[in-house]
């Protein structure tokens, strides 16, 4: 069953382009084990994002350089779709999405007991279906309930969530238009009950008072869309 955050209760005035308030999520859905032959899998929709993940693993790593002798590897491939976006993307890897990979796998990686495969692989297909703004947080926020589902044990979830500037103002979770139109993008990773943040990027510009303010709301609306991951494995295993 899918999960859907419709609304949202905060009462700031409707000033952006699609009607959000400032600090206001897009509509999000969350399902968790949709697809039989991964070891794990979820579904996430945010706006006009629509994002599969499949987990394959832990399995024992037979590439050498993918050993750890104290730990487990983590393998990340974030793909966008040669339809996934209006004007077609060439398929196949780019320089992108392999630093998107590189990314994603870095904010994961704090969450999850490693320790406990030594030499294993874990392996994370992110597909990115169709693509509306803020696909780097989407996937993490996916790959991380496809992690769970998965069976592998984790400290705590992963949730990423972008914070931005747009028309001097700072906002919540950037549509496509006010990522490339605005004047700043902080993609933010958390733990959500530790609070640890495991991913920090910033492009664009913010002076220090306005940098702190997009770091708590990015947090807020982190905190927000945990509550739907979690949902989202409650629904999958009858908890």
């Amino acid at each position: 069953m899918i999960i859907i955050i419709t609304e949202d209760t905060n009462l700031g005035a409707k000033s952006r382009e699609d009607g959000r308030a400032f600090d206001e999520l897009r509509p999000l859905k969350i399902e968790a084990g949709v697809l039989e032959r991964a070891d794990g899998s979820a579904y996430l929709e945010f706006g006009g994002n629509k994002i599969l993940v499949a987990v394959y693993g832990p399995k024992e790593s037979h590439i050498r350089r993918f050993q750890r002798p104290d730990r487990a590897y983590i393998r990340c491939r974030y793909n966008m779709a040669p339809f996934s976006v209006d004007d077609r993307k060439r398929p196949g890897p780019d320089r992108r999405s392999m630093e998107i990979s590189k990314v994603t796998a870095e904010a994961l990686q704090p969450s999850i007991l490693l320790e406990k495969y030594p030499r294993a692989l874990i392996d994370i297909f992110i597909e990115v279906l169709e693509a509306e703004g803020g696909t780097r947080c989407a996937g993490i926020t996916a790959a991380s309930v496809a992690l769970a589902d998965a069976g592998i044990p984790m400290k705590d979830m992963v949730v990423a969530c972008a914070s931005g500037k747009v028309n001097d103002q700072i906002v919540l979770d950037l549509s496509e238009v006010e990522d490339k139109e605005g004047q700043a993008d902080l993609p933010v990773a958390i733990m959500p009950r530790s609070g640890e943040i495991t991913l920090l990027q910033s492009d664009g510009s913010l002076n220090a008072g306005e940098f702190e303010k997009a770091v708590d709301l990015a947090v807020e609306g982190c905190q927000a869309i945990s509550k739907v991951q979690q949902d989202a494995l409650k629904k999958r295993y009858g908890e």
